[in-house]
């Protein structure tokens, strides 16, 4: 073998090396969310906006869990852009999207229980687990909100009516 053919199986070693110190698949990180991840949050030219039922998906992969929480995720999250946009090609197509490329399996930052250091894969969460995620969520609730879509600014009051100068 020439030293030129076994550079790929090299880099991948060194990667799955600096993966295995990112984080432990023990400890559970303050919820984040993109959004949709690859996926458009909105079609302003329809007048559709289904960023959140992202972020509601966003949520459930955070936490993590079993294969049938993962699944129950994707499902609610295809029922929820259905709702949204009356669209069930965009609804499919994103089922679609989440179910391969949200796989656990996958060392991505939008992957089931992302929260969670990558090597957690699918494991139902424990009692204390489950205490820490709603905590977090608890928290995040309380500093940031789970309403506004990241990037979207809160809907903005009117403004107030300016007075003219009373005439004399």
């Amino acid at each position: 073998m020439t030293r030129a053919a076994g550079w790929p199986a090299a880099v991948l070693a060194g990667f799955v090396v600096l993966l295995g110190g990112c984080a432990s698949p023990n400890t559970l990180r303050p919820f984040s969310t993109d959004g949709c991840s690859l996926y458009p949050d909105r079609s302003v030219a329809r007048g559709q906006d289904w960023c959140a039922c992202c972020v509601a998906h966003d949520r459930a992969y955070w936490r993590g869990g079993s294969e049938a929480e993962r699944l129950r995720a994707d499902e609610a999250l295809r029922a929820c852009v259905q709702e949204r946009t009356d669209d069930p090609a965009r609804a499919a197509t994103m089922f679609r999207g989440v179910r391969i490329g949200g796989s656990a399996w996958w060392p991505t930052p939008f992957r089931w229980a992302y929260g969670w250091g990558y090597g957690r894969y699918y494991r139902p969460l424990d009692q204390a687990e489950s205490a820490e995620a709603d905590r977090l969520e608890a928290l995040y609730e309380a500093e940031v909100g789970f309403d506004p879509c990241p990037g979207q600014s809160p809907p903005r009051r009117a403004p107030l009516p300016v007075s003219s100068p009373a005439k004399r």
